[in-house]
């Protein structure tokens, strides 16, 4: 079956993962100032680059819609209010949500846009719930160390990075304060799991 996007359920679906997309960066910014504020700077650096990439697929989601310009979509749709000041409740619904978009929301959306004969966003679709699913599994990560109280503390000695000056530093426990540039322990970050972890360290 081929319809056209503005006569599809293809077309509601995009705007409703463009508002979800939206909003989940939204939250993950209010959710990183909460954890600056508790000085959590490692759970901010995470949910604001989370938020970065949300808002990339918003963007996507939202030139698919192209040939709809000046018209105005209307749709039907629930979102979450995710209001707390507990940072581990944050990354569980941060969890929650996201795996919730990988599999059924986009799942679904992409079998629609495929039977619709819209391969190219099937595969949009596709393709970010794939991410999503990073994302969810990065969250829960984060909350299990939070929760356990090992965020800056680990069962083996370890490499740890702070994520301001990038100051690496082994042992059982993250530095109270780093070295280098004074900047608290909520900076560092288990070498593994810092951004180009990949890349050799001299």
């Amino acid at each position: 079956m081929s319809i056209e996007l503005k006569d599809s359920e293809t077309l509601k679906n995009l705007m409703r993962a463009f508002a979800g997309e939206s909003q989940a960066r939204n939250r993950y910014t209010f959710a990183a100032s909460l954890c600056k504020q508790q000085k959590l700077h490692v759970l901010e650096a995470a949910f604001r680059f989370t938020a970065d990439q949300e808002k990339e697929h918003a963007e996507i989601f939202y030139n698919h819609m192209k040939e709809l310009a000046g018209e105005t979509i209307h749709i039907d749709g629930g979102y979450p209010v995710d209001i707390t000041n507990d940072a581990a409740k944050l990354l569980r619904a941060a969890q929650h949500n996201e795996y919730e978009e990988f599999d059924p929301v986009y799942k679904s959306f992409a079998d629609t846009a495929r039977s619709e004969g819209f391969p190219k966003i099937a595969g949009s679709f596709q393709q970010i719930a794939r991410i999503e699913q990073t994302h969810g599994d990065r969250f829960g990560h984060l909350a299990d160390l939070l929760e356990s109280g090992k965020l800056f503390v680990s069962d083996v000695k370890c490499a740890w990075m702070c994520l301001n000056c990038g100051h690496i530093q082994e042992g059982l426990e993250a530095p109270k304060t780093c070295p280098v540039c004074d900047h608290d322990q909520g900076f560092f970050i288990r070498l593994e799991m810092a951004p180009y972890s990949g890349m050799p360290v001299r």
